[in-house]
């Protein structure tokens, strides 16, 4: 059934498309459309807020969330997508956790080049602290450029001297903007979903001619990950982005870094989206689930202070 589920995924996702690289507004549209279909657990709820100075989700479990705090880096190639946009995944890693989740709105490209979108989700995570919210009980999650914001937020905060929230889940994340990855190339027309000319196309919009060569575009190749919470990536075998995951697990595990490398075969980009239609997406999900419950329930024992 797995495999039937698969291909019928892929089908949908190379359904013809209009030739040549699509505008700004037809990027934005169409995601939309594509992430409406995703299905949002019936047991959370999602309410606006604010948060860092941004417009933010809060979502949270119908019951009341329990101590935890998931803060959720939405994807699109820094041009597209919102915490709407994300609803069903943040919303699945809530109702499996028990966790509510704040999804920040961060600026986008082209009207907000680099730096903005980390200094937007790196002023959500200072306003998390000083509402004396306790960084053991903080997790940073995302997807697509969102992982990558998970990974590159935790950078940011470590360079600023800030404490380092408990751990990291980066979703198929885009960890490298100089595009150096084998996998750019020997898994073009593999990935249904990129090609190397569409992910150039929105990296440019992003970059606005800053020097890729640096860790906070580029953490996969450049970045030191020395004194990172634990971390788990998930991607699929079929993504042009794979050697962004392989190659920071690879950074990780050198400076001794706990880390998780989740691979999942013949799936495509962030097919966690798909929960209820694919049984990979379920199965990964529960797997983040319980990754973060154990670190936040680790750092967080039963009656006794995280302080």
């Amino acid at each position: 059934m797995s495999r039937e589920q698969r291909a019928r995924i892929d089908a949908m996702m190379r359904r013809p498309r209009p030739e040549g690289l699509r505008t700004v507004d037809e990027l934005r549209a169409g995601f939309e459309e594509l992430m409406a279909r995703m299905a949002v657990p019936d047991t959370v709820r999602a309410t606006r807020t604010a948060l860092g100075g941004r417009p933010a989700l809060r979502v949270e479990p119908d019951g009341g969330p329990r101590a935890g705090t998931i803060l959720y880096f939405h994807g699109g190639g820094f041009v597209f997508g919102s915490p709407e946009t994300a609803l069903s995944l943040t919303g699945h890693l809530v109702a499996r956790t028990g966790f509510g989740a704040y999804s920040p709105d961060y600026r986008l490209a082209p009207e907000h080049p680099y730096p903005a979108a980390i200094e937007d989700t790196l002023s959500a995570y200072r306003e998390l602290l000083d509402r004396g919210t306790d960084p053991s009980a903080v997790a940073f999650a995302g997807d697509s450029a969102g992982g990558g914001l998970a990974v590159t937020t935790c950078l940011a905060a470590r360079d600023a001297g800030l404490p380092l929230p408990a751990a990291v889940v980066a979703f198929s994340p885009g960890l490298d903007a100089t595009r150096t990855g084998r996998s750019m190339d020997t898994k073009e027309g593999i990935d249904p979903v990129f090609t190397r000319a569409a992910v150039e196309h929105t990296g440019a919009m992003y970059l606005a001619g800053a020097d890729p060569r640096q860790p906070l575009l580029s953490p996969a190749v450049l970045a030191d990950l020395t004194g990172f919470p634990p971390l788990l990536i998930q991607v699929g075998t079929n993504e042009i982005l794979l050697d962004d995951s392989t190659r920071l697990a690879e950074r990780a595990r050198a400076v001794g870094v706990d880390v998780i490398l989740d691979v999942t075969a013949d799936v495509p980009h962030v097919f966690q989206a798909f929960a209820g239609v694919l049984d990979e997406a379920d199965e990964a999900l529960d797997r983040a689930a319980l990754f973060l419950a154990q670190r936040i329930r680790a750092r967080h024992p039963a009656g006794t202070s995280a302080r």
